[in-house]
């Protein structure tokens, strides 16, 4: 059966599946916990809701560094991303209606970790998938739009939103970039630009579901529950930027013909190993 191409396609697929799977562990338990506290948690506990998301949110990633499934370089998306969640809230961009002990202004602290969970993400894909690029731009031109797009969200309520230009310039670096990975024994190949707009994709999803349990609102949320606008798709594609320039500062993007040469310097038993 293993010489048949469509039972090689369903196995390449499944296996695709589990290891993206794998790859939102972080992701995936905070979404459940999000849908678990909702339905069953009761409101009048003495521990808040946000708190005893941020504790479970604690526990997991402890457990995730203690079996060295997790970078601890991600806790820099906590810092990052609660600052912004700071300003944002400041501002009206959203609210968190639900009352809390541990919070910065109207922050729950546990927010933080929601960001890393992209983090996370990107972290363990790009080691599970063993990625290798084309054409990859430079790391500090990715810096530098990182920077400028971490900036926009914060300047676009008083000056000019500037988020088209951040998208041409995204497109002009990535538009020639190619993603190669690993799912099974061949290698596979992905614009890196619809990579990134896929996995924004399903943040989106994953934001409905948190609006939709009531971690957060947006203000045309208060009196009833709609879809989030599709216009956040633009906000977590820069989001996601600034998580991949991160993450390629961590793990340097390696060329395709780098991967191809390591691979085949292997000896017999490690390729073996590795088709595995």
């Amino acid at each position: 059966m293993a010489q048949r191409r469509w039972t090689t396609w369903f196995y390449e697929f499944l296996r695709f599946g589990l290891k993206q799977g794998w790859a939102c562990l972080f992701g995936g338990v905070a979404v459940a916990l999000m849908i678990a506290t909702w339905r069953y948690y009761p409101a009048d506990a003495a521990v808040p809701r946000y708190d005893l998301l941020l504790l479970c949110m604690i526990a997991v990633q402890i457990g995730l560094f203690a079996g060295r499934l997790e970078a601890k370089i991600i806790l820099i998306y906590h810092v990052v991303g609660t600052a912004m969640e700071v300003f944002k809230t400041s501002v009206g961009s959203w609210i968190y209606p639900e009352a809390s002990f541990f919070r910065i202004g109207g922050v729950p602290l546990f927010t933080g970790f929601m960001y890393s969970c992209i983090g996370s993400y990107l972290c363990r894909a790009w080691r599970l998938f063993d990625f290798a690029s084309s054409n990859h731009p430079r790391r500090r031109s990715l810096v530098a739009l990182s920077i400028a797009a971490y900036l926009n969200f914060f300047t676009h309520h008083f000056i000019v939103d500037l988020r088209w230009l951040l998208f041409a310039v995204s497109a002009w670096l990535f538009g020639r970039t190619t993603i190669h990975f690993r799912v099974w024994h061949e290698r596979r190949a992905m614009p890196l630009l619809l990579g990134l707009l896929l996995v924004s994709v399903f943040i989106w999803l994953s934001e409905n579901i948190g609006t939709f349990t009531k971690i957060w609102l947006y203000p045309s949320q208060r009196h009833g529950w709609s879809i989030v606008s599709i216009d956040k798709l633009g906000s977590w594609f820069l989001l996601l930027i600034i998580s991949y320039t991160l993450v390629s500062l961590i793990n340097a993007p390696r060329a395709m013909g780098a991967a191809r040469s390591k691979v085949g310097s292997r000896p017999a038993g490690a390729a073996a190993k590795v088709s595995a």
